[in-house]
């Protein structure tokens, strides 16, 4: 429990209204949209400017206290679930600015806590382009985002957070500022932090400011649905598209439960007879995508396509997108429980995965509605269940390892883009080496000896 001194520090660096702790405000921090156990952190401090943001920072270092940070609390692996040893929650959410657009140099700088949509909406209104958008964009913040190297639907062309980031400013334990990247196109001065930074999920430094990359956006695009009457030929579909080097900004799949799922809840108008659907998009030059357009049609017919259909203007295309986007929020509103899983495995298995996926479901007597990012091998397999049935919650917990066996086996990862956090630190000497775990254990100890930043994210304890 800490000390009425020390609360009493904290609510001088960042104002008495921002430090939160009573027992009902840091029960409201004690989790985030995995299915873990929660922990009700010590303490929420919520500061107002970076500069407060990082004498908050020197304060727990000081008083080795665990740090974690949260955005919108938004991940799936346990990644922003506090620290059971007095652990402090560091709410991003007052650090919203966008602080520049640069539209000259391509190039934007934000705070943590700005909401992923909003600032893709200000790019866009400008004439320019940031292309990840993770599924919960509407909510999720970008320092989140950089966190967990969150992906999206467009990933398969356009790629991760990783791709955009060109700086990040952090703290480190001592509340010293750390100034990594740049502002220009090349930038090879020092060691690349902001690169060991991203995917780092809070383990080794506390963000103030993010350096994104932004693009033109794509002269045209053309979006279609594709609807198939066997599961195995929509996956096969999948693999053909890439082998014809053909690259869809978007290629998402959606097998029939998830189908009948979102379509009850969203109303947009999907085929819920369809045993499988295709939701495919190309963009770039308009003749770039009239070719695409027709190889991609051609494709889908020769594998077995039961119906294709180009929207026919924004609305449309919009109108289904957004009823993709609702799959988890759909398929959550099934069962009180929702696993959602990441397993991702090169694009030429997925066929294999989805077959696997059918038989650990029948396998274990488990519902499992599975839709994601197949052009890019990332899949989310999401079981529907309820936790409080102990017996069936067994049954949920072999399944997912029975999910990353075969995805590892199949050549795959065990994160496409929600991180490893709590939840799949136990599977990372699988995938990587036990010298890959011990590696980054002491790098971890020599940037955070007291192991103060988010403890026991991604390599687990020692």
């Amino acid at each position: 429990m800490l000390s009425a001194a020390l609360i009493k520090e904290f609510k001088a660096i960042v104002g008495e209204s921002n430090v939160m702790d009573s027992e009902a405000d840091r029960h409201a921090y004690s989790y985030d949209s995995a299915v873990l156990q929660p922990v009700v952190p010590a303490l929420v401090v919520r500061p107002e400017s970076t500069e407060t943001l990082g004498k908050v920072v020197k304060l727990c270092g000081e008083n080795g206290l665990p740090v974690t940070v949260r955005g919108s609390g938004t991940n799936l692996s346990g990644g922003t679930i506090p620290d059971p040893r007095d652990g402090i929650v560091v709410l991003t959410n007052a650090l919203n600015r966008i602080l520049e657009i640069n539209q000259e140099d391509l190039y934007a700088v934000v705070e943590p806590g700005v909401i992923t949509a909003k600032f893709a909406a200000e790019v866009a209104a400008r004439g320019l382009f940031y292309p990840p958008d993770p599924g919960s964009q509407a909510v999720s913040t970008m320092g989140g985002n950089v966190a967990e190297n969150a992906g999206g639907l467009r990933g398969l062309k356009y790629g991760v957070t990783k791709n955009y980031v060109m700086g990040v400013n952090f703290f480190d334990t001592e509340g010293e500022k750390i100034v990594t990247g740049s502002r220009t196109v090349k930038c090879v001065t020092g060691l690349n932090l902001a690169g060991l930074m991203v995917g780092s999920e809070g383990t080794l430094g506390v963000f103030s400011e993010i350096v994104l990359k932004l693009v033109p956006p794509p002269a045209a695009n053309k979006a279609m649905m594709v609807l198939f009457d066997d599961v195995a030929k929509a996956s096969q579909t999948v693999a053909a598209i890439i082998a014809a080097k053909i690259v869809p900004c978007t290629l998402e799949f959606l097998d029939n439960f998830t189908i009948r799922t979102v379509e009850a809840f969203a109303h947009a108008g999907l085929p819920v007879d369809a045993k499988a659907l295709l939701l495919i998009e190309v963009d770039g030059h308009p003749a770039q995508v009239a070719d695409e357009a027709a190889q991609v049609e051609a494709i889908c017919k020769k594998m077995g396509a039961a119906g294709l259909h180009v929207a026919q203007s924004a609305e449309e295309r919009n109108k289904v997108w957004e009823a993709r986007r609702a799959a988890l929020s759909a398929l959550a509103r099934v069962r009180p429980t929702t696993v959602l899983e990441d397993a991702t495995v090169p694009r030429s298995k997925i066929p294999a995965m989805i077959k696997a996926l059918d038989e650990i479901a029948a396998k274990y007597k488990l519902q499992i509605g599975t839709f994601g990012h197949a052009g890019d091998g990332n899949l989310h397999p999401t079981i529907l269940t309820d936790r409080r049935d102990k017996q069936e919650f067994e049954r949920v917990e072999q399944a997912v390892n029975e999910i990353f066996e075969v995805a590892l086996s199949l050549g795959g990862t065990l994160s496409g883009e929600h991180g490893i956090g709590i939840a799949k630190s136990k599977w990372m000497e699988k995938e990587t080496s036990r010298g890959t775990i011990l590696y980054s254990r002491r790098l971890k100890k020599a940037l955070d000896p007291k192991n103060i930043l988010n403890p026991g994210k991604i390599l687990g304890e020692e």
